[in-house]
């Protein structure tokens, strides 16, 4: 558990690091769109292109990988939509509640988290599930908030999601990568070595910009005097860092017994992307798609706090029983 937790505590450090640069002062509000915008279209992509290039492609594409951790985000979105929707509680509300208990911080901190974890025979199952969650899950999701919208259909909803998902730099990042590992292609040096820097910087900025992004949610939730109770939040946490790895590891388990090409390896690094906080860039789209952003923001908050103990304690049985 100590050696877990000498290489889960640094990631987390660093988000509260952002947190409190945000909230004391050091890092303007203003600065915070720069730091994402450096991490999604720069840093990250380079991670992303490097990890889908030394990874085969039939391992980014494992189809029982994909199918166990797709119907474990489906059955995780219904079943939470089904929970939480109240008189008080909408539809749009519920979805987005449903989508940061499915969608997990597996770019900016899964990524370099569990290969850190686990080795870097790990990154193809965590970057399978980042164009599982961009397609899929997001797309879902975003069409079920917009299923009550005046002359939108649910297809419509879906088709603009996934057309808006098309335009996210990471899939093609890591489609990129993997089309530049099948050919065999060797980069010049001086631009490999620019992807390798930028790379680099992937992990450090994200998680920093991740405390960052907190921050600001609460702090602008505060100041329009919105107040989440506990128990419209809370709950929805759980089921992201509790029930989201417990059924990925039972469904995983299930299809390893059937005889599916899963090895032990993936289906705990499958687990390990499950238990991950939700995904802190959902706050930004539930507030372009007039979503409660408040109760979105602690979700995403209560799920990062918690998750030191939670995901380390998971990744502490998980590889002591591998």
């Amino acid at each position: 558990m100590l050696a877990v937790l000498a290489t889960t505590f640094p990631f987390f450090a660093l988000v509260l690091c952002g947190w409190l640069a945000a909230e004391r002062g050091p890092l303007p509000d203003s600065a915070i769109p720069g730091l994402n915008g450096f991490v999604l279209f720069f840093a990250l992509p380079c991670l992303l292109f490097r990890f889908g290039r030394d990874t085969p492609v039939l391992e980014l594409l494992n189809p029982a990988l994909l199918g166990v951790y797709v119907v474990s985000a489906l059955l995780i979105v219904f079943f939470t939509v089904q929970t939480t929707r109240s008189p008080r509680i909408g539809m749009r509300d519920a979805a987005f509640g449903a989508l940061v208990a499915a969608f997990p911080n597996s770019g900016f901190m899964g990524v370099p988290l569990i290969v850190a974890l686990l080795g870097q025979a790990a990154a193809g199952p965590v970057v399978s599930t980042i164009l599982a969650d961009l397609f899929i899950t997001s797309s879902l999701c975003i069409a079920l908030a917009q299923a009550d919208a005046v002359g939108v259909t649910g297809r419509e909803a879906f088709m603009r999601a996934l057309k808006a998902a098309g335009s996210n730099p990471l899939p093609w990042a890591i489609a990129l990568g993997a089309l530049v590992g099948a050919s065999g292609l060797t980069l010049p040096e001086p631009l490999a070595k620019v992807i390798t820097m930028l790379g680099d910087a992937a992990s450090p900025v994200a998680l920093f910009t991740i405390g960052a992004v907190l921050s600001r949610s609460g702090r602008a939730n505060r100041r329009a005097g919105r107040v989440t109770p506990l128990r419209l939040y809370l709950p929805v946490a759980a089921i992201k860092l509790l029930l989201h790895p417990a059924l990925v590891f039972a469904l995983g388990a299930a299809v390893r017994r059937m005889g599916a090409p899963l090895s032990a390896g993936q289906l705990v690094a499958l687990t390990l992307v499950a238990a991950l906080p939700s995904a802190s860039n959902v706050s930004l789209l539930a507030e372009r798609y007039g979503a409660d952003n408040g109760r979105v923001a602690r979700i995403i908050l209560a799920s990062t706090a918690l998750a030191f103990l939670s995901f380390s304690g998971l990744a502490a049985v998980l590889i002591e029983a591998g």
